[in-house]
């Protein structure tokens, strides 16, 4: 049987087969996560087992001919059925799965159509049998519960080849919000001619030169975003940003639909900027909106959602989310399953776009006094498309895009660099002067982002009230997911196949439908030997802006074709 642990090479810390699944995962709990207290005996636990699946390599090779526009199989894309049975795992491995989990009297379990992945609930007392070593306490944070283990766990020797992970056992969410910069004690003088207050949809639509009539009206199409840790939007919000700034365009002031369990606290502030933004980029395009805290505090919500992904017929054509966690924080294992997850969205027709995140390079502390850039998953996964940050020249004047000192982007320590993007990164590595040094970074990894858009001083409504200045990769993904659903739009209006998955078309374009942005760098590791400075823009693409901000007209024009 054919696993994914072979399609990737792991830079930092190779899997280790020692009755552990997981054994590099990062099991401290984060320091905005509370110790209550060990878990009683009896408390109800639900765990998610990742089976083993089948052909992954195959599934790869399916995702390069669909994705290639010079293969004849491009845009000819995979139903659920058919990623299920390719990828479907070995009548020994759930046999074998299955048997382990009802000699130890857990017998509630749930089944997903691809049968890759098993939902048990059971008792601590079980589930600490189950897998020896963990010992499960609960946490809080904000008023959010969660069960996990304090230490590692391992499974039997029997079942350890037929298990990729084991989840709500480690991994706590990661919290990414947007935040506001105020007014950096700059006062505009809006008197004169083209100054603006900040970024709204008819400055998004000006400067990547969308009219007013570039909105959606094909039936077939959709968009989506996706929420997790209690992040909710509320369709006031919505309808009165509609109201304020959508006035120009036709547009949407609902969302079609939510999947999942809509809150009825405050309106979260990243939620409300995902919406309210791949509505009005993507305007008049039916939107769903996934809303996930994780129905039981065992349960891992990025996870769920990817569940639900996988295991769902009919789908939005986009899904922008803007979630992340360091890379050296989470198993090699996890993330090897969860990019095989992003293969099978990507060849049935899916695309999906990951915020690079707001801390630049990152920063990892090695030893003492050593340092080197840290890197974000899912945005270093070769199979998404990743979004990167840009601010005007004059934050306060339609002038052209600069580095937004937050946008994430890097290389990767975990996956090596893709084929569709090797010409364009080693052309950056070999023409940039200046770079930061190799121990920093690890040249032959995926590089990111992908492309990018203004993430800089946008005004949301959140809770009824107009909020200016927020900023982030957040705001800048929704808008590229939306640009990206309105080209959709246009290619089912012609009877083509959605994009899917985007980067190997996108990097064969060389750039040439975006604005390339060649100025600024982000922020990094304040040592030393960098300085705080990470990678700087260049011509062309770099691992900070991708290869620049969307062009809607040219764009559309080459994804057309």
């Amino acid at each position: 049987m054919t696993t994914v642990s072979f399609l990737f090479f792991t830079v930092c810390c190779p899997l280790v087969w020692s009755g552990k699944l997981e054994a590099d995962q990062h099991i401290l709990a984060p320091e905005d996560w509370v110790h209550v207290g060990r878990v009683s005996p009896l408390e109800e636990l639900q765990l998610t087992f990742a089976l083993k699946q089948q052909n992954v390599d195959l599934l790869e090779d399916w995702l390069k001919l669909v994705s290639d526009p010079d293969s004849s199989q491009y845009g000819k894309h995979l139903t659920l059925e058919e990623v299920s049975s390719l990828v479907r795992p070995s009548q020994l491995t759930q046999k074998v799965v299955n048997h382990w989990l009802q000699s130890h009297g857990v017998k509630d379990c749930q089944n997903v159509q691809t049968q890759d992945f098993l939902q048990c609930s059971m008792s601590a007392q079980i589930a600490e049998t189950l897998l020896p070593g963990s010992e499960f306490h609960r946490y809080v944070q904000d008023g959010n519960f969660l069960l996990r283990s304090s230490s590692q766990y391992s499974v039997h020797d029997d079942v350890h080849q037929h298990l990729d992970f084991v989840g709500g056992v480690h991994r706590f969410p990661h919290k990414r919000r947007s935040f506001s910069k105020g007014l950096l004690n700059r006062k505009p003088n809006i008197s004169k001619p083209g100054f603006h207050l900040g970024v709204t949809p008819s400055i998004l639509r000006t400067r990547y030169n969308l009219s007013d009539a570039d909105v959606g009206s094909a039936q077939n199409n959709s968009q989506a975003v996706a929420q997790f840790l209690e992040q909710y939007y509320h369709p006031a919000d919505l309808a009165e940003f509609m109201s304020m700034f959508g006035g120009s365009f036709q547009h949407l002031s609902k969302v079609d639909r939510v999947v999942g369990t809509q809150g009825v606290g405050k309106a979260g502030l990243e939620a409300s900027l995902d919406v309210e933004y791949i509505m009005s980029t993507g305007a008049n395009i039916s939107t769903w909106v996934f809303t996930n805290p994780g129905r039981h505090e065992t349960q891992e919500p990025f996870l769920q959602w990817m569940i639900l992904l996988s295991n769902m017929t009919d789908l939005p054509w986009v899904h922008t989310i803007s979630y992340g966690d360091d890379e050296d924080s989470l198993s090699a294992a996890y993330m090897i399953r969860i990019n095989t997850e992003f293969m099978k969205a990507g060849v049935r027709g899916f695309s999906m776009l990951f915020a690079s995140g707001d801390s630049g390079a990152g920063c990892r502390h090695l030893t003492k006094g050593a340092n080197s850039f840290r890197p974000s998953f899912p945005a270093s996964s070769p199979y998404v498309t990743t979004v990167g940050g840009t601010s005007f020249k004059n934050p306060f004047k339609m002038t052209y895009e600069v580095t937004d000192y937050i946008s994430g982007g890097g290389f990767s320590n975990v996956f090596k660099m893709p084929d569709y993007q090797a010409s364009a990164v080693t052309d950056y590595l070999k023409a940039v002067t200046g770079l930061p040094p190799q121990t920093y970074f690890n040249t032959s990894g995926r590089a990111y982002p992908d492309m990018a858009a203004l993430s800089d001083n946008y005004w949301v409504v959140t809770n009824r009230v107009p909020i200016p200045w927020v900023s982030g990769t957040s705001a800048s993904t929704p808008v590229v997911g939306g640009i990206l659903s309105l080209i959709n739009d246009q290619r089912l209006l012609k009877g083509l196949p959605a994009l899917g998955f985007l980067n190997p078309r996108l990097y064969k374009l060389e750039g040439k439908p975006l604005f390339d942005v060649t100025e600024g760098c982000h922020l990094s590791c304040l040592d030393e030997e960098v300085q705080g400075k990470g990678f700087c823009a260049a011509p062309s693409w770099d691992p900070v802006t991708g290869w620049g901000t969307p062009n809607y007209p040219a764009l559309l024009a080459a994804l057309l074709e």
